[in-house]
């Protein structure tokens, strides 16, 4: 289990995070994003879909709880559990069915899902502080390690 620290002074070094974390990672995975409300967890994904292509809007799924992107490179679902009321309504929202695709899957308040989800290949937890962001990343898996090792410089520093 790898983690690493990363200081990121504002939104669009955090949406250049993204797009690197989008460049190092394989078509398939499973990120869990944690922070509180305005953390930048949206603002992440925003970075990683332009990192795979994606021109159009992205919208917090917070009422949705799934957003869903088909793009050239393999599908990414964006899913926001906070507003999840039972962890078995992941069921019913088709959770076993993406897990089972080729697909890379970011979810944030994944704690709303416990008992549910699998063990993730990556953790990522954002902390804002007065300017900026620090995000903590745990690779938990061989293919989260191999995420790790992809991202270029700055990213990459310990």
């Amino acid at each position: 289990m790898t983690e690493r620290e990363i200081f990121l002074p504002d939104e669009t070094a955090q949406q250049a995070f993204g797009t690197a974390l989008a460049a190092a990672c394989p078509r398939r995975a499973l990120i869990f994003l944690r922070g509180d409300l305005g953390a930048g967890k949206t603002t992440l994904v925003r970075g990683f879909l332009r990192g795979r292509g994606h021109q159009g809007a992205v919208r917090s799924p917070t009422y949705t709880l799934i957003e869903p992107y088909e793009l050239a490179d393999g599908n990414v679902y964006h899913l926001d559990l906070y507003r999840l009321g039972d962890p078995e309504e992941l069921e019913y929202l088709g959770l076993r069915d993406m897990l089972a695709e080729e697909a890379v899957l970011l979810i944030e308040w994944p704690e709303r899902g416990e008992g549910w989800l699998p063990k993730a290949d990556m953790v990522i937890e954002l902390d804002h502080l007065v300017e900026g962001r620090t995000l903590r990343l745990r690779a938990d898996s061989a293919c989260g390690e191999a995420i790790l090792a992809r991202l270029p410089a700055p990213f990459a520093a310990a």
